[in-house]
């Protein structure tokens, strides 16, 4: 039996400087890259339909809308990897993710060996994206990406083990975790594909603050957007509403406000850091690669509200509308 209500989504980004922009090569490349992805048959045709449904190859035509043709495949294949690996991940245990882990970081690091024929297909998937993306990527951007994509799989080993302890996190530790297991930093990799940035230029703290910030922003965007679809299957555990009503005990129009007002602060920290960089880091002003990554990360923000709401991820059919009337009607399914 259903019960049904209605909940507002905050516009958390209405004053956000950073418009919609997307890449010309869209169509294209998300033709390729589908029929990419589709080849491994790593889903039955249902779910198949439903992974195209989401189209990932959108979510990165928004955030690398300058990016060439050759990076947004590396963009786009990078998407319907991510999202293959969650998929996968979000059904086993913490021993089963640390395999798939294991395969897909051993095959990013030794790309030229075949892969054993008994192994997922994650593997093989893995392999062929990342021969493609090393033959456009300079060498600083690949070791960022496999570093960080070390991390990111750890992370969601981290989630499988608290989905299989029904572990709540506080929203501190929350942070921590989910920072990594958005995806956020290996995909910031692919903002300077093609060009060296400064040395030191990633370390330096206020790139590394500002990069915090976005991920923040990111994370909120995402969960606020996702939260009705994972209560619906009884997998919000991991999703920042879940943790502030549990932690703050409030309700879920009480923790969506405070989750607002957080976003709101965040976006304040991020446009002062901005402009903080833009004036006073040498290396900002004496290299255009620098410039475009810290605006790629302004970019990322506004790109995956839009994906939220234009692909059928979180909301069907719905999204165009829910975007601009901010009401999504919230079903939970009792047994």
């Amino acid at each position: 039996m259903g019960i049904s209500q209605e909940f507002r989504l905050p516009d958390t980004l209405r004053q956000w400087p950073w418009s919609r922009k997307l890449n010309p090569n869209y169509e294209k490349v998300k033709a390729e890259s589908k029929a990419w992805l589709e080849s491994f048959h790593a889903f039955p045709p249902k779910a198949q339909n439903a992974f195209n449904r989401c189209d990932f190859n959108l979510l990165a035509s928004l955030a690398y809308p300058d990016a060439s043709a050759e990076h947004l495949r590396t963009g786009c294949d990078l998407m319907n990897l991510f999202f293959v690996f969650d998929e996968y991940t979000d059904v086993c245990d913490a021993q089963e993710a640390r395999k798939l882990a294991d395969i897909v970081m051993d095959t990013l690091r030794n790309p030229d060996l075949p892969r054993p024929q008994d192994e997922s297909i994650v593997g093989e998937i893995t392999k062929q994206f990342w021969l493609l993306a090393r033959e456009s990527s300079v060498q600083s951007a690949q070791d960022v990406f496999i570093e960080t994509f070390d991390t990111y799989t750890s992370s969601v080993v981290e989630q499988a083990e608290d989905r299989v302890t029904h572990h709540i996190r506080d929203v501190e530790s929350y942070l921590e975790v989910r920072r990594d297991t958005i995806g956020a930093k290996p995909s910031f990799a692919l903002l300077h594909l093609g060009s060296e940035l400064p040395t030191d230029f990633l370390s330096h703290p206020l790139v590394e603050y500002i990069t915090t910030i976005t991920i923040d922003l990111l994370i909120i965007g995402n969960d606020i957007c996702s939260y009705n679809v994972e209560q619906a299957r009884g997998d919000s555990a991991h999703n920042m509403v879940t943790i502030v009503m549990n932690s703050m005990c409030l309700n879920l129009d009480e923790a969506l406000l405070w989750i607002s007002n957080l976003h709101d602060i965040l976006v304040d920290l991020f446009l002062e850091t901005y402009g903080v960089i833009r004036r006073e880091l040498p290396m900002f002003k004496a290299s255009d690669a620098a410039a475009s990554y810290i605006d790629g990360l302004g970019n990322w923000v506004r790109a995956n509200d839009c994906w939220s709401f234009e692909s059928e991820r979180y909301f069907g059919q719905q999204g165009v509308m829910i975007q601009e009337k901010r009401i999504v009607e919230l079903t939970s399914y009792t047994l």
